[in-house]
């Protein structure tokens, strides 16, 4: 069992909650909120579903790989812990899984969701090539996760139409997902750029950790005006006003040149938190 964990990153939580923090962001932030508790399962154990099959393609691809790069040399199919056929069979047993979840939801939005579904579905499995070939692969994952927003709106909602709640939390979470990419691929520099390989933080170079800065700032302004066109309780903003301090306040020590692999993991654990506390203030001004 414990290759599998690895292979899933259920050793490593913090990815698996990232994916669900913006889908929780579009639920509690859609006109219909608060979500039926029903959804909010079927919204969960989708995201695991399909954050577990990105993780596996992400290895498969990278099998060749990972094993020259310090971060990622244990990782099971890499050391040869897991077959490649295997991986495969949990690939697609993960991929229907999630196909199930969407297809249990509710009649009037099944259509929808299901088309959402399968257009996500390339860049789900493509991104892991795109550091082969693209400057900054990490759009592509920030266009992924943007389905994180769309597909739980619409199976709320029943529909996909302009507002800015959704407009915003979807540019949002493609601006935040791009940062802490960014930040990670930072751990991975010294070796990305010895095999070849593209990153954001190689093709931003010195200018990285200011984009990101950037990054977040614009995710703090596009939650305010999401918020605000929700109609939420003023009780969102201490919750609002303390994450986009501390969002500012993770990048510094990314600015040390001593910054080490385990600094930009830290930066990417504190998304996680920073994240959780946006969706808390989401949820308690949504409920008051």
């Amino acid at each position: 069992m414990g290759p599998w964990v690895e292979l899933l990153r259920w050793n490593k939580p913090t990815g698996r909650l990232i994916l669900l923090i913006p889908a929780g962001w579009a639920l509690w932030l859609s006109p219909s909120a608060p979500p039926a508790l029903l959804l909010l399962l079927q919204i969960m154990v989708g995201g695991l579903a399909v954050s577990g099959a990105g993780c596996i393609a992400n290895d498969l691809w990278d099998r060749r790989i990972d094993g020259r790069v310090e971060r990622t040399k244990m990782r099971p199919l890499a050391r040869g812990a897991i077959q490649i056929r295997t991986a495969l069979k949990m690939l697609v047993a993960l991929l229907v899984i999630s196909l199930l979840v969407v297809l249990s939801l509710p009649t009037e939005s099944l259509k929808l969701c299901l088309v959402l579904a399968v257009m996500a579905l390339p860049p789900v499995l493509l991104y892991p090539s795109a550091k082969r070939w693209f400057p900054f692969p990490q759009a592509v994952l920030a266009l992924c996760w943007g389905f994180a927003v769309l597909i739980p709106w619409a199976a709320a909602e029943t529909q996909i139409s302009f507002s800015w709640s959704l407009f915003s939390t979807w540019l949002a979470t493609l601006l935040w997902t791009f940062g802490f990419d960014t930040v990670y691929a930072m751990a991975d520099r010294r070796d990305d750029a010895a095999l070849g390989l593209r990153s954001s933080a190689l093709t931003l170079g010195r200018a990285a950790v200011a984009t990101v800065r950037l990054c977040y700032g614009a995710v703090s302004v596009l939650l305010g005006i999401a918020a605000l066109d929700a109609g939420m309780h003023w009780s969102v903003w201490p919750f609002w006003l303390a994450a986009s301090v501390l969002m500012q306040l993770s990048c510094t020590p990314l600015e040390r040149e001593e910054a080490s692999m385990a600094t930009f993991g830290r930066h990417f654990m504190r998304q996680v938190q920073l994240g959780s506390l946006l969706l808390l203030g989401f949820v308690l001004g949504r409920l008051a």
